[in-house]
């Protein structure tokens, strides 16, 4: 699953923000009428369900961003505390990593950094997301480690929660665990990855929860 995050190098976001809005274009992407049984991109998604479900993390600004958002994909943002610019990213359904569209093939994966500032917006969010404090990642890892926990929080949620989570556009609220809680807490959703790109073989790298 290819995931495009836009960078404005002038007023960029909050990592926290890129996180939250990366966890909620997987879901929405995932929840999407689309992606359920009849839908065109159904096919794709159980495929990637059924296999490895990796998930790589972009970056464009300008015209690139423009012009991914000619792909048949789902945009989802949000607004940025005072100081920062809103976080956006554009998912699109699983397909393999060969052949890309060309506007997708030319962005760059490696190295996505984005200001490490301040606490979610979001601390009323269901679910709540939690990134491993003994970890060094970019922002696009990271963002990439909040998809996956978005996802298997979708697919374990009592039906009720996910109908509230839904209504609620899917908003999560990222954060980075103490050390004292992450060794002690235990959480529904636990995202090991395997050590394929930045981490040395298999690493838990984000947990997840939600409220009701």
């Amino acid at each position: 699953m290819q995931l495009v995050v836009m960078r404005d190098r002038h007023h960029p976001a909050r990592q926290v923000d890129v996180c939250e809005v990366a966890a909620r274009a997987v879901v929405s992407l995932l929840d999407d009428p689309r992606s359920a049984e009849g839908g065109r991109w159904f096919a794709a998604v159980q495929h990637w369900n059924d296999n490895r479900i990796r998930k790589l993390v972009r970056r464009a600004d300008g015209k690139r961003w423009t012009d991914v958002q000619l792909l048949d994909g789902i945009t989802v943002s949000q607004h940025g505390i005072e100081g920062f610019g809103p976080a956006a990213v554009r998912v699109f359904a699983p397909a393999p990593a060969r052949p890309l569209p060309k506007a997708l093939d030319k962005l760059q994966v490696s190295g996505t950094h984005f200001p490490d500032e301040g606490l979610s917006a979001n601390s009323d969010a269901i679910v709540t997301i939690e990134i491993n404090p003994n970890l060094e990642i970019t922002s696009g890892k990271a963002a990439a480690q909040c998809g996956h926990a978005a996802q298997l929080a979708r697919q374990m949620m009592p039906p009720e929660a996910l109908a509230a989570w839904r209504a609620d556009g899917f908003r999560v609220s990222v954060r980075t665990a103490g050390h004292q809680q992450w060794d002690e807490a235990v959480r529904p959703v636990s995202i090991v990855d395997s050590g394929f790109t930045e981490l040395d073989g298999p690493t838990e790298t984000t947990r997840a929860y939600w409220r009701g």
